[in-house]
C-alpha cells in the first residue's frame, strides 16, 4: 500500500512539474506576441501618417492642377 501511495505521489509530481514548464512555455508565448502585437500597432500608426500626409500631398497638388485648368479653360472663351 505504501508503495502504491509513494508511485501516486511520484506521478503527481512529475505531472505537475510537466504542466508548469508547459505553463511557462505558454506564458513566454504570449509575452512575445504582446510585443508583437505593440510593434505591428506603433508600425501601422506610422504607416498611417505617412499615408495621410502622401493623400494630403496629393491633394494639393490636385487642386493646383485643377486651378490651372479652370485659368485655361478661362483663357479659351
Amino acid at each position: 500500500m505504501f508503495d502504491i501511495l509513494k508511485s501516486i505521489q511520484a506521478d503527481i509530481s512529475s505531472f505537475r512539474a510537466e504542466v508548469n514548464a508547459r505553463f511557462e512555455k505558454v506564458e513566454n508565448r504570449f509575452v512575445g506576441l504582446e510585443e508583437l502585437i505593440r510593434k505591428q500597432r506603433r508600425d501601422t500608426a506610422g504607416l498611417l501618417v505617412m499615408a495621410k500626409g502622401t493623400a494630403g500631398h496629393f491633394a494639393e497638388e490636385l487642386a493646383a492642377v485643377e486651378e490651372r485648368v479652370k485659368v485655361l479653360e478661362a483663357r479659351g472663351r
